[in-house]
């Protein structure tokens, strides 16, 4: 059996050669061994987001901004997610955090404006996911 270091050594070297879909299997496997090292969850999450898989992301996210609230890439990418998946209101909050956490980030401030306009919108939450995709892959 493996270590949860080679588990994740493994899963973040398939994530850096843009196997996004490889790389879940092992850091899945790293975080149901140590599901409170946000360093994995914080990986699984980058690999289930590229994989388009966003509401597993959101879900890894999540557990990282709830276990570190100052954690602004986690909350960027939790906001993401959420807006990728049509839900622009629940992504206000964590893109609102992270705009805060970072202020000198252009891209966060970018899609926390994006969220509150979606949200905004008549149809709401009910925005189509793919009209929020724009520019997804730049960061996460």
């Amino acid at each position: 059996m493996e270590s949860v270091y080679d588990l994740y050594r493994r899963g973040c070297e398939l994530l850096r050669h843009g196997d996004h879909q490889a790389a879940i299997v092992p850091l899945s496997k790293a975080r149901d061994l140590e599901p409170d090292k946000a360093s994995i969850r914080e990986a699984l999450g980058r690999a289930l987001f590229h994989a388009q898989r966003y509401e597993g992301a959101a879900a890894e996210f999540h557990a990282v901004a709830a276990s570190s609230p100052t954690n602004d890439y986690a909350l960027f990418c939790l906001g993401r997610s959420m807006q990728l998946l049509g839900r622009h209101r629940e992504a206000r909050g964590p893109l609102a955090l992270a705009c805060s956490l970072a202020p000198e980030r252009a891209d966060y401030r970018l899609y926390r404006d994006r969220a509150r306009r979606d949200a905004a919108s008549p149809s709401g939450d009910d925005a189509s996911p793919a009209s929020s995709a724009e520019g997804e892959g730049e960061r996460a």
